[in-house]
C-alpha cells in the first residue's frame, strides 16, 4: 500500500456525524446567501463576467495552497491518478452552473433562485440509481415525484405568480443536474483524497478557463470603477468563501457522512435564499411557497433512511 493509499484509507475511516452537520449548517448559511451575492454582482458586471470572475477568484484564493501541494509526490501521484474526475468535477460542479446561475440571477428572484437550487439532491439520487448503481427506494420515487412537482411549480409561476413558462427557472434545474452529478463523481473518484487538495486541484483545472473567458471582455477595465467597488466586492466574496472555503467544506462534509447527506444542504439553503429576498423587498407569491414547500417534502423523502 502506498502513503498516499495509507492517507486515504484513514480519512474515509474517521466519521464524526455532529461535525458533519456543523459544518452543513455553516454551508447552507453561506451558500443560501450566494443568490443574493449574484444579485448584487449584476449590478456593475454582465452575468458572464461575474460566472466567470467567481471562479477565477476562487482559484486565486487556492493557488498558494496549489503552489505547496504541487512539491508533494504523493500529491502529484494522485492528480495524475485522477485528473479526468477532478476536470468532470471542475466542469459540472462550479464553472457550468456557475454561468447558468448567473443569466438566471440576471431574471430571477434570488429567493426563487434558492429555492429550485433544492433539486440538487434529487438529481444527486437519480444520477446515483442511473449511473453510480445506487439502490432506489419506493419513498425515494414519492420523493422523486413530489421534487418534480414543486419544482415545475417554480418554473410556472416564478415569475409574477402567474401562469407562464419561464425559461430562466429551467436554467436553475440544468445547474441542478450538473450538481447532482458532480456530487456522484466526488463520491466515487475524489472522497479519499483531502478535501483541500481534492478542491484546490478541480479549481487549477477550470481557474485558467475562467481567466481566458475574463480576458475576452472588459472585466479588468470595470473593475477599475468607482461605481463597481460594491459589486467586485461581493464578486470576490462569492469566489472566495462562496466557492472557495465553502467547496472544501462541502468534500468535507462528504467524506465525514455521504454525498447524499452532503447534497441535503438544498434542505436548509431555500430558507437563507427567501430570507435575504424578503429583506431586499422580493415579493413571493403563495404558488410559490407552496412550490418550495413541496420541493422539500420530496428531498426529505429522498434522504430518508
Amino acid at each position: 500500500m502506498t502513503p498516499t493509499s495509507t492517507q486515504e484509507s484513514s480519512i474515509t475511516a474517521k466519521k464524526h456525524p455532529l461535525l458533519a452537520w456543523i459544518l452543513l449548517f455553516v454551508l447552507a448559511l453561506v451558500w443560501g446567501s450566494s443568490f443574493i451575492l449574484i444579485k448584487r454582482s449584476l449590478v456593475a458586471f454582465p452575468p458572464e463576467q461575474v460566472a466567470a470572475g467567481r471562479i477565477f477568484f476562487a482559484f486565486l484564493f487556492f493557488s498558494p495552497f496549489l503552489g505547496i501541494q504541487a512539491r508533494s509526490i504523493d500529491t502529484r501521484q494522485s492528480v495524475r491518478n485522477r485528473w479526468g474526475a477532478l476536470l468532470a468535477a471542475g466542469l459540472l460542479g462550479y464553472l457550468i452552473p456557475a454561468f447558468l446561475f448567473a443569466e438566471a440571477g440576471a431574471h430571477l428572484n434570488s429567493s426563487l433562485a434558492g429555492a429550485l437550487n433544492a433539486l440538487s439532491p434529487l438529481f444527486t439520487l437519480l444520477i446515483g440509481v442511473l449511473f453510480f448503481g445506487r439502490v432506489l427506494r419506493l419513498w425515494q420515487v414519492a420523493g422523486i415525484l413530489l421534487g418534480l412537482g414543486g419544482s415545475i411549480l417554480l418554473i410556472f409561476y416564478s415569475a409574477t405568480g402567474s401562469f407562464s413558462i419561464n425559461g430562466y427557472a429551467l436554467l436553475i434545474v440544468l445547474a441542478t443536474l450538473c450538481y447532482g452529478t458532480n456530487i456522484n463523481i466526488i463520491g466515487r473518484y475524489l472522497s479519499h483524497m483531502p478535501a483541500l487538495v481534492s478542491t484546490a486541484w478541480l479549481f487549477a483545472f477550470v481557474g485558467p478557463m475562467a481567466l481566458l473567458t475574463l480576458l475576452t471582455t472588459d472585466f479588468f477595465i470595470r473593475v477599475t470603477l468607482p461605481v463597481s467597488t460594491l459589486s467586485l466586492a461581493t464578486l470576490i466574496c462569492l469566489g472566495v468563501l462562496g466557492s472557495g472555503v465553502m467547496s472544501v467544506i462541502f468534500n468535507r462534509i462528504m467524506q465525514l457522512a455521504s454525498p447524499l447527506f452532503a447534497s441535503s444542504v438544498t434542505y436548509l439553503m431555500p430558507g437563507v435564499a427567501l430570507m435575504w429576498g424578503v429583506l431586499d423587498g422580493e415579493t413571493i407569491y403563495a404558488v410559490q411557497f407552496a412550490g418550495m414547500g413541496i420541493c422539500l417534502l420530496g428531498i426529505w423523502l429522498i434522504n430518508k433512511s
